[in-house]
């Protein structure tokens, strides 16, 4: 009896899609540490995976050893009422852009990018103003998810300290980061920014799946 085809969905590889033979999965997980792919039966199945998180289709058991009981019960769930944002960079610098969605059905509210030349910590920055200003224009008691450190940072300190270079190339980014400067400057927001427990819940709903 001949083995069932299988479909490979690849959220965390090389390449991050879905493969319809073992080598070409394998190929995009060999070497990638922390690697996230799982077979289906059907090409419908594994391309509506990819869509989704990697930890709703794979035994909870698998997270066991990466967080206590204790420790998920004290995180708890996260809250719905909320936004959720992220970017994405091809290389560091890169090719660059962010979103943000709503965290319970990952529908997009807002996307800028791709663009030519920028870095993740500048997305992740710029994806959390982009939200902030939004759920203060719409007077949203909301909160809002991020899973950058950096980017908290920065907002906090109204500042944005990235290394890179101005130019040509990475111009529409860095008049993007001036107006988010000049925003958190000039407006108060009453929102609460909290970071998006990635160990407990999975990645972020806003994430690319391009890690």
């Amino acid at each position: 009896m001949s083995k069932k085809k299988k479909y490979y969905t690849v959220w965390k590889g090389h390449r991050t899609g879905v493969f319809e033979t073992w080598d070409d999965c394998k190929a995009q997980i060999k070497d990638f540490q922390g690697a996230q792919y799982k077979s289906f039966l059907t090409f419908e199945a594994a391309k509506k995976a990819l869509k989704g998180n990697y930890r709703d289709y794979i035994s909870k058991t698998k997270f066991k050893s990466e967080l206590s009981k204790a420790q998920l019960d004290k995180i708890g769930q996260p809250n719905y009422n909320s936004i959720s944002v992220d970017a994405a960079s091809s290389g560091n610098p890169g090719k660059m852009e962010y979103r943000g969605v709503d965290t319970k059905t990952k529908k997009e509210l807002f996307k800028q990018g791709p663009f030519k030349e920028g870095t993740n910590n500048i997305g992740e920055f710029l994806a959390l103003v982009h939200g902030l200003a939004l759920l203060k224009k719409n007077n949203s008691n909301r909160i809002i998810y991020t899973d950058s450190k950096t980017a908290m940072s920065w907002v906090k300190k109204k500042s944005c300290n990235t290394k890179l270079a101005r130019n040509e190339k990475n111009k529409p980014v860095f008049d993007l980061v001036e107006r988010a400067l000049a925003w958190l400057k000039e407006n108060t927001y009453t929102t609460t920014i909290v970071k998006w427990e990635t160990k407990a819940w999975g990645e972020i709903p806003a994430d690319f799946g391009r890690k």
